[in-house]
């Protein structure tokens, strides 16, 4: 008895082949896939008729037969007797001996081996007439090691759980990137990196929240649909309540509610939610992302970002088994080790060729950016300046992970002012892979301070400014019960794994929003 070579699936439209003969050869397999379906209903014979079984009887998965069968000699019996499922990804039939490669979830491969002997000539007939490449089928019976040493179960009973209508993509070959993000189903069915990816964003929320369970803090919920948005600067989803007759805005960021848990008295809070920005969409933005934000009460910005590198690099080893990281295109990084710190307006200065301060006038910093082709953002304020000069000539040049600190003021409504340095606030970007992992804060917890800077949010709103916060009557209360001097940080999930991975946003996200 001797394996058989595998059979090639049908071919992926989008790799090239053309497309008239791809959709016509498509169009024909599953007229013939179809006919199979009626003929499988006609030879039901249980009450519950259909096409399918309701469930199979599986006593073993694909993943626990290869642990514990992995390493069988070639030809070994084992005498054991398993029932297993999975999706026929190869098939080949010859005149006495069928084989079948049967593939689990997580991509692990057995092989099935469809025997005259073992289940008699209608049986094995039935198998080369119905079963296609991407069905389900149930299998029962011996676990052995082929003479060319592959592990497959030899069958006594067979049936097919689940028939695949339409045929798989070609998994020899690749799907185009646009075919992964559309269809991600046949992503996952065909390639190990889509399966990895999911595991390894299992694994990193996993790791966030053992993190923050070590470090005493609670994780809460808040409401996705706000009478008012705010917690950052961002241009919000607006959609219309039926009930309330009113207009309700997708969150753009759950900090408001978690400070106001902080006011109740949960002094360690936080929440992996999914935020939505009415923005453009790149390589590393998405309109519909995860984010994870936290508070410590009695702590500061310093804080929080000792937390958040513990956080990143808990994720890293819990995805790679160690802080140095390999991206999908084969580099290694490193996101071990302490953590740079360094100051936006001194490494502004330092790369410039001038000195930066908090007091120099708009018109100079304007003058300066034209001047180096810098784009002046639309209502340019001395703070969005020194950020886009910032991102012109320091952020290409950072290699290490680097907390950049203390922002200019009138870009960070939400935070504390300086201890020590005016006209900035006590605010960190942490910079991974060139691109902002996250942002943390000494949070602003005078009610008196944190109204004005909603004022002049509302000012720069009424000049145009469609991403400016509005004043928050109900947020300014709960603050002026009291919130304890408290460190606040974010963190895109989908950048986290983007950092770990080193693929873009659109591969981390389950299933990306495309047009």
């Amino acid at each position: 008895m001797t394996d058989a070579p595998a059979q090639t699936p049908a071919v992926d439209p989008s790799s090239g082949t053309d497309a008239a003969e791809s959709a016509e050869d498509t169009f024909e397999q599953r007229a013939v896939r179809l006919a199979k379906r009626e003929r499988l209903i006609a030879e039901r014979t249980d009450a519950a008729g259909g096409a399918f079984p309701v469930a199979v009887p599986v006593t073993h998965t694909i993943p626990q037969l290869r642990a514990e069968y992995g390493e069988l000699e070639a030809g070994a019996e084992t005498g054991t007797v398993v029932g297993i499922a999975g999706r026929v990804v190869f098939s080949r039939n010859t005149g006495k001996l069928c084989f079948a490669t049967l593939q689990a979830g997580d991509g692990s491969r057995i092989q099935a081996m469809i025997s005259l002997a073992n289940v008699g000539e209608e049986s094995l007939q039935r198998w080369k007439e119905l079963v296609d490449l991407g069905d389900h089928v149930f299998v029962h019976g011996e676990v052995i090691s082929s003479r060319r040493g592959e592990l497959s179960v030899m069958a006594d009973d067979w049936v097919i759980a689940s028939k695949a209508v339409l045929p798989l993509p070609n998994v020899y070959g690749e799907l185009s990137e646009e075919s992964r993000v559309r269809s991600r189903f046949l992503d996952l069915i065909v390639r190990d990196q889509a399966r990895t990816t999911v595991r390894a964003r299992a694994a990193v929320n996993a790791s966030l929240r053992q993190t923050f369970t070590a470090h005493g803090f609670l994780e809460v919920e808040t409401p996705m649909l706000q009478v008012q948005h705010g917690g950052a600067s961002a241009r919000p989803f607006i959609t219309h309540s039926n009930a309330f007759d009113t207009e309700l805005y997708l969150r753009i960021a759950p900090e408001l509610y978690l400070k106001r848990a902080v006011v109740g008295g949960i002094d360690r809070v936080y929440e992996i939610n999914r935020n939505f920005r009415n923005e453009g969409a790149d390589s590393t933005h998405s309109p519909e992302f995860a984010m994870l934000e936290a508070y410590q009460a009695y702590s500061d910005y310093n804080g929080i970002a000792d937390l958040t590198q513990e956080l990143v690099q808990n994720a890293a080893v819990a995805v790679a088994g160690s802080t140095t990281v390999t991206w999908a295109d084969g580099t290694e990084y490193d996101l071990g080790g302490e953590w740079d710190r360094i100051s936006m307006y001194d490494s502004l200065s330092a790369a410039a060729g001038r000195t930066f301060s908090p007091a120099d006038p708009l018109d100079e910093l304007v003058a300066f950016a034209q001047a180096h082709g810098v784009e002046v953002p639309p209502q340019a304020t001395h703070g969005k300046l020194i950020e886009e000069l910032w991102e012109h000539f320091v952020k290409g040049g950072l290699e290490r992970p680097t907390f950049v600190m203390d922002f200019p003021v009138d870009t960070s409504p939400l935070v504390r002012e300086h201890r020590s340095i005016p006209g900035v606030v006590e605010k960190w970007d942490l910079y991974v892979r060139g691109f902002e992992l996250a942002t943390g804060y000494s949070e602003l917890v005078d009610p008196v301070i944190q109204r004005e800077r909603f004022e002049e949010q509302a000012r720069l709103a009424a000049r145009g400014d469609v991403e400016a916060m509005r004043v928050d009557e109900e947020f300014l209360r709960a603050l002026e019960h009291g919130m304890p001097p408290t460190g606040g940080m974010g963190m895109g999930i989908d950048r986290l794994l983007m950092a770990v991975t080193g693929l873009g946003i659109r591969e981390t996200i389950l299933f990306p929003l495309v047009k």
